[in-house]
């Protein structure tokens, strides 16, 4: 576990990866599996980078993932990557982007399925109308990092535009 503005949060990882980052409280909370061993080395890289974007100083990340889900859950999950920091994508937007243009609801219970919160950046991916919409970790913490990377995205000249009244 790793604390962070944002609350506690779970980090996991296999050989191949990190499989999971997720918030301690909140919606499809992960507990370690009796087979998981603590082991802080093999993560303090993705510590360090979670920090230095908490903190403000990066919004990319480089960390081998393996997030373990359906081939379509893959494919959502990679084109969330893709988003970047400070700009945001309905559902539809990315259920156009991996060419299923019907299947935007499809898209929001992949989403809600990220297993890799913050770095596979579900949080950016808001309502056809503009507004925030569910988030595993809570709406209160997806509006706080949108206004984040608003902030560092910002720095950088771009604007994030999200609707009035959420």
């Amino acid at each position: 576990y790793m604390k962070s503005p944002a609350g506690s949060m779970l980090l996991a990882r296999r050989e191949e990866g990190i499989t999971h980052i997720q918030f301690e409280e909140g919606k499809y909370v992960v507990k370690p599996k009796p087979n998981w061993r603590r082991e802080d080395a093999p993560l303090l890289e993705s510590i360090d980078q979670l920090r230095a974007y908490f903190d403000g100083q990066q919004f990319r990340f480089d960390l081998p993932l393996a997030p373990i889900g359906t081939p379509f859950q893959q494919r959502v999950w990679e084109a969330l990557r893709r988003i970047p920091c400070g700009e945001t994508r309905t559902y539809g937007e990315i259920a156009q982007a991996i060419n299923f243009p019907t299947g935007s609801r499809a898209v929001g219970a992949a989403n809600g399925r990220n297993p890799i919160a913050i770095v596979i950046p579900c949080h950016r991916v808001i309502g056809a109308n503009g507004k925030l919409t569910g988030y595993a970790g809570g709406l209160r913490v997806k509006k706080a990092l949108l206004e984040h990377e608003n902030r560092m995205a910002s720095k950088e000249g771009a604007q994030l535009a999200l609707a009035e009244g959420w």
